[in-house]
Formats: structure tokens, C-alpha cells, sequence
């Protein structure tokens, strides 16, 4: 199966780190952020990643090469001309996603989880990892009826979307190659309920800030 991480963004929250460093070749304990990914997609089973660029995104590619030392294959698709966000980002790299679902990870978090465990049989377009509400996030992002996903309505429990996500195609059968953010038209396809999604209880971050970045490196700091 492919995965697909979105690693082209600025990482303005995080200046001046990204001033000079790509936000996914951050140091998060022992590894850089995106190496945390390509070694759980490696263990997972995976066999091929596409990982976009697009601010010093020469730096990502002479970082981690072709993907052989982690028993990957690593796909690029470039975007340093123009960024495209991340709906727009993913719908460039279909040609390169040959496999249908494919799993999307946002560059910027950190999670325990075993990406094994993901299911790729679902009914629905999209199948969506969510999340406890971290302290930065408590009004969450959807809620859960079965395993619907629906909008955050009339203060149900609700949960954050983790920046993990099965997609098949047709989710994107709309599109076209051009700029713009994947949240609208998730919930396009929420309305119509056609995303599932499951909750995942273990450690997640999203390391939007510097602070978060240097929770995380506490947490990690007696790794090797």
C-alpha cells in the first residue's frame, strides 16, 4: 500500500526554526519528525511513500534520498514552485498513489500509533484517525455516530482529526490540480455521510509550536 505524507508547508508558528529547517527534518528525540513516519510506515508493512516538498524542500530530499535506508521506496512530488495546501497537494500526487486507498499523514504530528492497525476496508471515501481534544483544541473538530463521522453539533463529545486518514480516489473525483485546503471538502463529503472514522487513545501530538516541539523532545529525551 502507499502513503502519502504532506511535508511541503512553511511552518510559519515555528519560525525562526523553518527559517533555515523544513519543519518534517525537526529533530523529535533521536530522529527528525518525518523519519518517525517513514519508520512506522516501514514496520507497518508499506512499500512506497510519496512525500511532497515545497519550502526547502531540496533539504528533504538530500535528507532522506530514495528511502532505501528505510526500507521504502520515497516518491516526491514538487510543489516549490507553488504550494499547493493540502487538498490541493494530495490531488497532485494521485498520479503517484497507486494504490487505492492510500493513507494521508500530516508531516507535523508525532503518534505512537501502529499504523498496522489501520484499516483499508471501509465504506465510505474517507476513513479518519480522531483523537482526544488536546488542550490547544477542546471544542474538537467532529463527533462520532457509530462509525459516521459527523460535524461538532449541540456539544456532543466530540474529537480532533489527527492529520491520519485512509482516502480512496473517488473522494477526489471533483478536483482539479490547484490550490486549496483539504477541511472544506471533508466536510463536503461529511454532509453527505461518506467518512468514517475510528478514535485512537494512545500518544499524539501536533507539533504546531514551538512548545509543543519541546513537550514532545521531553517525552522522547531518553530514547535511542
Amino acid at each position: 500500500m502507499y502513503a502519502m505524507i504532506l511535508a511541503a508547508g512553511r511552518g510559519e508558528r515555528l519560525r525562526p526554526l523553518t527559517d533555515s529547517t523544513p519543519k518534517p527534518l525537526l529533530k523529535a528525540g533521536p530522529r527528525m519528525l518525518i523519519e518517525h513516519h517513514l519508520y512506522a510506515l516501514s514496520a507497518a508493512g508499506f512499500s512506497d511513500v510519496v512525500i511532497n516538498i515545497g519550502h526547502l524542500g531540496q533539504q528533504i530530499i538530500e535528507q532522506l534520498g530514495d528511502g532505501s535506508r528505510y526500507q521504502l521506496a520515497i516518491h516526491y512530488s514538487d510543489e516549490r514552485n507553488a504550494v499547493l495546501e493540502t487538498g490541493g497537494g494530495i490531488v497532485k500526487a494521485l498520479p503517484l498513489l497507486k494504490s487505492d486507498p492510500f493513507l494521508v499523514i500530516n508531516g507535523d504530528i508525532w503518534t505512537d500509533i501502529d499504523l498496522s492497525s489501520l484499516t483499508d476496508d471501509f465504506n465510505s471515501l474517507a476513513h479518519l484517525v480522531l483523537v482526544k481534544n488536546p488542550q490547544h483544541h477542546l471544542q474538537g473538530d467532529f463527533t462520532l455516530q457509530g462509525e459516521r463521522v459527523r460535524e461538532n453539533k449541540n456539544n456532543q463529545p466530540s474529537w480532533t482529526y489527527s492529520g491520519m486518514a485512509m482516502f480512496k480516489y473517488g473522494f477526489f473525483d471533483q478536483c482539479r490540480e490547484q490550490r486549496f485546503p483539504l477541511a472544506p471538502l471533508l466536510h463536503q463529503h461529511i454532509a453527505k455521510g461518506q467518512v468514517t472514522g475510528e478514535v485512537y487513545n494512545g500518544l499524539w501530538f501536533d507539533i504546531g509550536t514551538r512548545e509543543r516541539l519541546d513537550a514532545l523532545n521531553t517525552l522522547l529525551k531518553d530514547q535511542i
